[in-house]
Order: C-alpha cells, then structure tokens, then sequence
C-alpha cells in the first residue's frame, strides 16, 4: 500500500521531533493543513504548527489574544537583504515587541534551495543581523506557506487578537531593493497594526506582495 500524503505529513514530523531530541507525543504532531482552507482576509487564519530553530514547537493558535505578524523570510533574497540591511524590519520588530506583538519568520525554502539554513545558521544570521523575531519557524516541506498563499520574500500576514487575518502582502509600497526607497514609502504593515491596536478597521488589507519567489520545492 503506498502512503498517503498524511502518513508522510506524520512520518515527517516524527523525523523532526528525532532529530531534535524531543519527546515525541501524538499530540505533538503537525497539523494536518491538507484538510484546512486557504488564508483569507476576514476569515479564521489557518492553525499550524511548527518546529523553531531551538526545536520548541510553536502554534498559531496558542497566541490567540494577541496580534501576530508572519514574516516569509529568505536571508539571500536581495528584497529581504534591503530591509534587513537598512535596519527597516528590525525598526519594525521592535515596534512589535513594545506593543505585545507576536513575531513568527517563516523560511519555507527547501533542502538545497536559496534561502534553506540549519537552524544553528539561522540563529547566528539572527544574531548578526541584530533581528528581534520571536521565533523562527522551520518549514522546509512548504506546507504551511501553500496554505498561507505566501509566495515571495518577504511576504507578510497580520492576524489580530480574535484569530482572524486582517493583512496579506507587501510590508511597504515601493518595490525595489534600493534601500533609499524606504524612507519614501509607505509600511503597509505597520499602518496596519497601528490601526488594529487602537481598535480601528484596517484601511489596506491587501497588497501585492513584492521579493524574491519563495523556493518550494
């Protein structure tokens, strides 16, 4: 009998949990996205969880009551290099961190692919880059950007505290790599949160993401 998609969804998470020394449950198994809906603006956010580069397992749904930002990141994409190089994104994460803002970066390239790291990687590119996320979170099979429709870097999600997604896209509007452009542009992400936080409707809720491909496999 060959396996079906979830037996190797389960199989795979089992091979995670291994290789991290954790202690393996079956509650602890990855959520079966293959049966949830697509994200949509307005809607439930889909519940996910995953494995961080210290091997702790993060879930969407254990940060209910908090807003949360999801960041695709690929630290080769020359559109995420602008936004780190410049300082922008971490400008943007400590404005989180100061609200109670949760921060998930998301690296959805996979194995041999631009942008894949080893988690001890992705710590020091962290550390280096003086980044502030409050996790990062590993998903190399692209299970989790699929459902989430994320398909450059960086594209960014808003879920508000209620679970429901209220932004999909750019982080600002200028699509280049040219760090001067920043100054000039609008950050779609923070208008966002700073509308949501003080209990207003978000006026842009979704934009056309800009970056590099996300590199599924």
């Amino acid at each position: 009998m060959m396996p079906t998609k979830r037996s190797l969804t389960i199989l795979a998470s089992l091979f995670l949990f291994v290789s991290f020394g954790l202690e393996f449950s079956p509650g602890a198994i990855a959520l079966d996205l293959q049966q949830q809906p697509t994200a949509e603006i307005g809607k439930a956010a889909p519940d996910f969880m995953l494995l961080d580069t210290y091997g702790n397992t993060h879930s969407l749904k254990e940060y209910k009551g908090k807003h949360v930002v999801l960041e695709w990141i690929n630290h080769d994409c020359p559109f995420v290099r602008k936004h780190y190089n410049s300082g922008n994104m971490q400008s943007l994460q400590k404005f989180t961190a100061e609200n109670d803002i949760v921060w998930l970066s998301i690296g959805s390239s996979a194995p041999g692919e631009q942008g894949n790291f080893e988690p001890g990687v992705w710590n020091q590119l962290t550390e280096e880059k003086g980044a502030m996320p409050t996790a990062i979170l590993l998903d190399s099979e692209g299970v989790v950007g699929k459902v989430y429709g994320a398909q450059t870097t960086p594209h960014m999600y808003i879920v508000n505290p209620a679970g429901a997604l209220i932004y999909a896209g750019a982080i600002d509007s200028i699509p280049s790599v040219d760090i001067d452009d920043i100054s000039e542009a609008q950050n779609y992400v923070k208008a966002a949160l700073r509308e949501s936080l003080a209990g207003k409707e978000v006026s842009v809720s979704s934009t056309k993401a800009y970056g590099c491909s996300v590199k599924y496999a």
